[in-house]
């Protein structure tokens, strides 16, 4: 099994030069399609440099959701393979209005989350737990490394089991549509986190956010900036 080998996931991402797409990169600082820095305009409150560690991580993986999240590819499997059957799985799937996303706390960090009772969301955790199920031949076995990073101690039955089986913990039943939106914010005072989430409500585009595609992201090198290198087109 080579370590340094690139990882591939399947995330949901708007299009680059869309409002949404434009506010994931302004936010982040970085563009993960263009493979580009951006200027990131702070917060009130905050100066340059402490944005932009509150945002490192999200930066580093661009803004996205995951559907199937990052894995080596299998012995037997390419790239190539992987983007023809994705964007078979494309055609079979009719594009559809994200339902509306709210700034919310979550597991520690801030991050776009939907509506959990509209239709929409219901379409997608079915959408993610097809691109879940149907590419798992292409994701190599989850190796010792792997297992480790998700600290199998801290995760209970059921998420032990997701992880054995799908190589993650938060997929299917345990599934949470998102766009993180910062990394975790442990330490930080509680009204700096108060003008984070009200900076992020004030600059979501008023533009109804549609998916409309699957995007193959890749990671070249253990800890490189993710980079979207396929946009597959939904019906």
């Amino acid at each position: 099994m080579k370590t340094d080998a690139p990882r591939y996931a399947l995330y949901y991402a708007p299009h680059p030069d869309s409002p949404w797409g434009r506010f994931g990169s302004d936010w982040t600082g970085r563009c993960a399609f263009h493979g580009a820095t951006c200027t990131q305009r702070a917060p009130a409150g905050f100066d340059a440099g402490t944005f932009a560690r509150l945002t490192a991580g999200p930066r580093r993986y661009g803004f996205h959701a995951t559907l199937k999240p990052p894995f080596r590819l299998a012995l037997g499997r390419s790239l190539d393979s992987l983007t023809r059957a994705l964007r078979e799985a494309c055609r079979q799937e009719e594009g559809f209005e994200v339902p509306p996303l709210q700034v919310r706390e979550l597991d520690g960090f801030l991050a776009l989350v939907a509506e959990p009772m509209h239709e929409g969301s219901a379409r997608i955790e079915r959408l993610a737990a097809r691109m879940v199920e149907v590419f798992d031949p292409w994701r190599e076995p989850l190796s010792d490394e792997d297992r480790a990073r998700r600290h199998p101690g801290r995760l209970d039955a059921r998420e032990r089991e997701l992880l054995e089986r799908w190589g993650y913990p938060w997929v299917l039943d345990r599934f949470r549509f998102h766009f993180s939106l910062t990394g975790p914010l442990r330490g930080e005072q509680p009204s700096d986190i108060d003008r984070l989430r009200e900076a992020a409500a004030t600059r979501l585009p008023r533009d109804p956010l549609r998916f409309d595609a699957v995007c193959v992201f890749e990671e070249s090198a253990p800890g490189a900036p993710l980079r979207a290198i396929r946009r597959c087109a939904l019906s």
